[in-house]
């Protein structure tokens, strides 16, 4: 045996961050050595790997640093950064997430290093709080059921192509995109049904859908250009040709706007990121999928369920895990990581603290502020070409639309860029009356002309006809008006807590998921400004310590594995 100080100096040597986070001390390191009869660590590897697969060679990557270290190259890649007031929309959004979720569920490893709820005997606080995901989600779209998250707003509407082509009694071999959906949703089902051996069709779906015959439909409510289209027709048409309908919602819009279930929609997905979840320059973000209760059996991603328990009492658990990858690979569907369940918590957990009032109190300040604003425009002879809005517009700016962009830019404000005669805004929770002040600057030359909120106020008229309105009530439930104050809040998070087993309490003996495993100087990033508050499609220029890290990742990803280059898309390894 070697000297047992010999191991401690390897730990040592190895950086402060192993010593601090590889669990087993050096007792523990001698105990288990001389267990397996070893000298030293690396004698592992000679015992564990094949002698014809095992490299001499040594990979070139930097040596460890230290948590101080860390904080300093971190604090250098996020001055890289440059964050700016977000307009551009497209599925993403400026949002509060409120401080007593952010320090009692974000940053609380209690809810971060629990693992994904595969044991209900010690889940019952995460499963209570997606149940409570999926209510909210059943309520806000008017469907009968929703599973417990999924990846994104585009892979969930993947997902719902490839449910349609399993549950439609259509032959048809062709779905149908609307042209008004997000364009990275538009994307990444291009690229699913090329792998399906679909045929897609991208077009107006309320002029064109009549003229084909199909299995699916995928339209967005409000579209990518903010516009609001009464879905009953497509829904009408898609029915009589046998197809289901699948309607991408931003859940906000539709506290005031009519769901989509009321319409017969037959699937609805999108994206919770705006319920208090930060941009991070595009993710993660919990999805949502809610569906009709006879297509259970067809539903992607997990469903949570209430059972009884041999004392009689409810209980709650994952129902329907036979679609699980880890038991049927052949036709798993999406499968949702730790992250992601937190995602989908923090998202519940932000409509139970506002409650129902406070989301219309939300989702209605961003519609007054944007009616003002599309009515100032108009007023200076701006032509709004979306008629019917919730946070969204387009601008007709007669080849004017970079140079408005770059003068926007001056006011550290992003806006989108359509093409040479149209851009993009759209407000969110964050906009406030001075920065909308400073947003009409870019419109107007002179001081006299800046818009004057309340002057323009009483002019306001009602953009949202009647027949698009939402009539209907929603988060009805007790646990959405219990729990408003921060104290009650943080108690009712606290019990839910208790409830599980995470690292925090015990060792958790299941899979590997690395949310769990991230030490805390990983996981502060998270809070940072600069990297929580970026947009995704911001220019390449503002968010140059984002790829500065992904591409250093990159690098070391390759010389680890041998491959030429890494995608960083997909956010779970269920997508890749």
């Amino acid at each position: 045996m070697t000297d047992p100080q010999s191991n401690l100096e390897w730990l040592e040597m190895r950086g402060d961050f192993i010593r601090r986070h590889i669990g087993p001390d050096r007792e523990q390191i001698e105990e288990m050595l001389r267990f397996l009869k070893l000298e030293k660590l690396e004698d592992i590897i000679d015992k564990a790997i094949p002698k014809n697969i095992l490299s001499a060679e040594t990979a070139s990557l930097k040596e460890n640093i230290s948590e101080r270290a860390v904080l300093s190259y971190l604090r250098n890649l996020r001055g890289r950064n440059r964050v700016c007031e977000s307009m551009i929309g497209m599925g993403y959004h400026g949002t509060i997430m409120p401080q007593v979720i952010k320090r009692n569920v974000l940053e609380n490893p209690g809810w971060y290093t629990a693992y994904t709820p595969y044991q209900p005997e010690i889940s019952q606080g995460r499963l209570e709080a997606l149940i409570n995901f999926q209510q909210m989600i059943i309520d806000l779209t008017g469907m009968e059921i929703a599973n417990a998250s999924l990846l994104d707003e585009s892979t969930a509407a993947a997902e719902a192509m490839a449910m349609s082509r399993r549950v439609s009694k259509s032959k048809s071999n062709l779905y149908y995109v609307d042209q008004d959906c997000h364009p990275q949703t538009i994307a990444v089902v291009k690229t699913r049904a090329k792998a399906f051996g679909y045929e897609l069709i991208i077009g107006d779906a309320w002029s064109d859908l009549n003229n084909h015959d199909v299995f699916g439909v995928l339209i967005q409510y409000p579209g990518t250009s903010g516009e609001i289209r009464d879905p009953q027709s497509v829904i009408d048409i898609a029915h009589e040709k046998a197809a289901l309908v699948t309607v991408a919602s931003d859940p906000l819009s539709l506290v005031l706007i009519k769901p989509p279930g009321e319409f017969g929609a037959d699937i609805v997905v999108g994206n919770t990121q705006r319920f208090g979840v930060p941009m991070g320059y595009g993710g993660p973000h919990a999805a949502y999928f809610a569906t009709r209760e006879k297509y259970i059996r067809s539903i992607p991603g997990r469903v949570i369920g209430v059972t009884i328990d041999q004392f009689g009492k409810a209980a709650y658990r994952m129902a329907l895990q036979t679609r699980e990858q880890h038991i049927r690979r052949d036709k798993a569907t999406s499968n949702i990581c730790t992250a992601q369940a937190l995602l989908a918590i923090i998202a519940a957990f932000y409509a139970i603290y506002h409650g129902p009032k406070g989301l219309k109190q939300i989702a209605g300040r961003v519609h007054r502020y944007m009616k003002i604003f599309a009515t100032w425009l108009s007023n200076k002879g701006y032509e709004i070409e979306t008629g019917t809005y919730f946070d969204t517009i387009v601008v007709k700016v007669p080849g004017k639309a970079r140079r408005l962009l770059a003068h926007a830019l001056e006011q550290d404000i992003n806006l989108r860029f359509i093409n040479r005669d149209h851009i993009g805004i759209t407000f969110d929770e964050t906009t406030t009356r001075p920065l909308i002040k400073k947003l009409s600057a870019i419109f107007t030359t002179t001081e006299e002309d800046l818009i004057d909120i309340a002057t323009v106020d009483k002019t306001l008229t009602e953009t949202l006809p009647a027949s698009l309105q939402r009539q209907t009530t929603f988060l009805e439930h007790p646990v959405f008006h219990n729990y408003h104050s921060e104290t009650e809040m943080m108690r009712y998070m606290r019990r839910l807590a208790r409830k599980d087993i995470a690292l925090d309490r015990a060792m958790i003996p299941l899979g590997s998921c690395t949310m769990k495993l991230n030490a805390s100087v990983e996981l502060q990033a998270l809070s940072y400004r600069e990297f929580s508050a970026m947009h995704p499609f911001v220019p390449l220029q503002q968010a140059q310590g984002y790829l500065q890290m992904i591409t250093e990742l990159e690098e070391m990803l390759c010389e680890l594995t041998g491959f030429d280059a890494y995608s960083f898309q997909p956010n779970a390894g269920s997508q890749g």
